[in-house]
């Protein structure tokens, strides 16, 4: 549950009491058996009244310190002004100390519960704690410079950490506009050819074509979506290549019910599936075969798409849709995204894709 402001305020400073009364305590604790190994009678109550009463007025003065510590810092150029200014402050952090204790040592009484005056409370102190106050006051100066550099490397890191995601959503929203015009571009090239030969098939294709970019408007939004939309997207991908390959084209899908929700990058499937058609099916004359598979491996998941085209024979084939994809894993996945390309052992060619699996929701 997320903490309002006044509720971190109001917890900030519960530690902050949490943790002059402990010190308290243990200077209460030391107080009470030093005094009994002494033979000197000293009740616990009393041990931590006394011991309590001095560290709740070093922590009364503390805020003006930490104050003065955070304002004058020590460091810069002006370091040197501001020791001094800590030094003359200092010392009269513990004059106010040894005023206020003498104050509160003589609201408490003696030892004997016999009342005390002012001076008499206040002479032991000066002669007792003026130096340890002095220490008290640099430990408080330390301790706030230590807590000031924590939180603004704090503030750095989580800076630099947004940065790095815009920086990668930039990346990824340019990448993702880079795909959408090359899909476009060779669809309208296939309507184009297909003109000459069905004007009743180029029109369904424009029509199928037509219903696909409203799709692809709604699912860029997101860099990821559940892996039954993008199948989703790909059979309106597909009904568009059967309307131009007719038969010479089949498709197969396995992919378990259990994966489905699996979250993946958006259009991660059409650039691979283009790229089959157009370097696998396009060149055969026989017909054509696209199988896609998706599985677990090793804590994540394996897309595979497959073709029984000509297959590399020897060289890559990899255009803007493939390189575009291994960039967008590059920036989604890092090193647990991975795209390779292979030869079949019965030919064609083997798009094998691994990501981090993640499931929706």
């Amino acid at each position: 549950m997320t903490q309002t402001p006044a509720q971190r305020r109001a917890l900030t400073w519960a530690l902050v009491f949490a943790f002059w009364t402990l010190i308290g305590l243990s200077f209460a604790s030391q107080f009470y058996l030093a005094s009994a190994k002494a033979g000197v009678l000293v009740t616990w109550w009393q041990a931590m009244l006394w011991a309590l009463g001095d560290w709740y007025v070093f922590a009364l003065l503390s805020l003006p310190v930490i104050h003065l510590a955070r304002r004058f810092r020590l460091e810069g150029a002006a370091w040197r002004q501001h020791a001094l200014l800590h030094a003359v402050a200092g010392v009269l952090f513990s004059l106010a100390y040894m005023v206020l204790r003498a104050w509160v040592g003589q609201w408490q009484g003696g030892p004997d519960g016999r009342p005390v005056t002012f001076a008499e409370a206040f002479q032991p102190l000066l002669v007792k704690t003026w130096h340890f106050n002095l220490l008290i006051y640099w430990v408080i100066v330390c301790v706030s410079h230590a807590f000031d550099y924590y939180r603004r490397y704090q503030e750095r890191k989580l800076r630099a950490a947004e940065l790095e995601r815009r920086l990668t959503e930039s990346r990824l929203q340019a990448l993702q506009m880079q795909l959408n015009p090359h899909f476009l571009f060779n669809t309208l090239h296939s309507i184009s050819a297909l003109m000459h030969q069905d004007v009743e098939a180029a029109d369904r294709m424009m029509a199928q074509l037509s219903d696909l970019l409203r799709r692809t408007l709604d699912s860029t939004s997101s860099q990821t979506q559940p892996l039954r939309e993008e199948l989703a997207f790909l059979e309106r991908y597909l009904a568009i290549e059967q309307t131009r390959f007719g038969e010479r084209l089949s498709v197969g899908v396995e992919v378990p019910p259990d994966l489905l929700d699996a979250q993946v990058p958006t259009l991660i499937l059409q650039p691979l599936v283009e790229n089959a058609i157009r370097h696998g099916i396009e060149r055969s004359a026989r017909p054509g075969r696209i199988e896609l598979r998706a599985t677990r491996c090793e804590g994540g998941l394996m897309l595979e798409v497959a073709d029984n085209g000509p297959g590399l024979n020897g060289a890559g084939r990899e255009g803007i849709g493939l390189s575009n994809t291994r960039a967008r894993l590059r920036q989604l996945y890092g090193e647990r995204g991975e795209l390779k390309l292979a030869d079949r052992p019965e030919g064609g060619v083997l798009v094998k894709v691994w990501l981090t699996h993640q499931t929706s929701g």
